[in-house]
């Protein structure tokens, strides 16, 4: 008797530690499955961040830095992409690639000399009579494969600028093609970043950021400045297209970079101001219209004759 309630011991605690293994693999498995669905939860929450960021950039510049509304927001789009929208007309703004924001390198200063801030309340001399607006992208060899070398009015301010036909020729090639029929007359800059990025975008005839010739072209990264990762720097003086973002959606909107900002090498850099960048950071001191950060200049800013040889 005494054997067999010892087998029967012996047998209940087999299964007893039995029974307290398999728990525990079952509770091994379970927290193995919940560390891989908290990794997969991890690595999803990052790619969203990711192309939350990326996105943002993308409908800041969308043909240019950023579209504005024809009603701007009473607080900054904090996306800073000089992009450009409208049906089949690039819109004109920047955007911002980076992570979230982009940023700059420093922040203009206010303080400018009295001749550059001067010129602003003045108007534009005369320009070329306006005449019929290209069809389709003028030619690249427009450009010639060369450096241009002219000047262009920014209200009666005269900014001294140089076109690179060589490393853009189609960009520039496009800007002299529609400089020489008067396009830019009295066109408006209609969108000024004052954070973020720096920059004040023109070219668009309806001055409200979707307009443009009626064509778009590409590729919206020719010439882009070198560097490594999702944002470069664009100089101070740096004249670039605007785009809406894809492969081929410039038109006829441009920004002019007025400090060191930082963006996504996704705009096509065809030349830039030598001379003369003082009145565009006037143009910065004095804000936009709606006191944010991004939005129409508050000084009334129109382009004036555009001579290139």
């Amino acid at each position: 008797m005494a054997s067999k309630n010892s087998k029967s011991n012996l047998s209940a605690t087999a299964k007893a530690r039995l029974k307290e293994f398999e728990a525990k693999q079952q509770l091994q498995g379970k927290k193995a499955t919940r560390r891989s669905r908290d990794n997969r939860t991890a690595v999803i929450a990052s790619i969203v961040v990711v192309a939350l960021a990326l996105g943002s950039q993308l409908a800041f510049f969308n043909f240019g830095p950023g579209a504005i509304s024809p009603t701007p927001s009473a607080t900054p789009t904090g996306s800073a992409t000089p992009s450009s929208s409208a049906s089949n007309t690039p819109s004109a703004t920047p955007s911002v690639i980076a992570s979230a924001t982009a940023t700059a390198d420093s922040t203009p200063t206010a303080t400018t000399n009295a001749e550059a801030a001067a010129c602003l309340s003045k108007a534009a001399p005369a320009g070329v009579a306006k005449g019929k607006t290209p069809v389709k992208v003028p030619s690249s060899g427009i450009a010639e494969a060369r450096t241009w070398t002219g000047s262009m009015y920014v209200n009666g301010c005269k900014l001294s600028i140089s076109l690179d036909g060589v490393h853009a020729p189609q960009a520039a090639a496009n800007f002299i093609g529609l400089a020489k029929v008067g396009y830019f007359n009295n066109v408006p800059c209609h969108r000024l970043t004052t954070a973020g990025i720096y920059v004040l975008q023109c070219g668009d005839p309806t001055g409200t950021g979707s307009g443009g010739p009626g064509y778009s072209f590409g590729p919206n990264n020719e010439n882009v400045p070198e560097g490594a990762g999702a944002a470069v720097t664009y100089k101070a003086g740096t004249i670039a297209m605007a785009n809406s973002g894809g492969t081929a959606t410039q038109g006829s909107q441009f920004f002019i970079v007025y400090a060191d900002s930082q963006l996504a090498p996704a705009y096509s850099v065809f030349g830039s101001v030598t001379s003369g960048i003082e009145s565009i950071v006037a143009i910065a001191a004095q804000g936009t219209a709606n006191g944010t950060a991004d939005g129409a200049p508050r000084v009334a800013t129109d382009l004036g004759p555009i001579v290139l040889k």
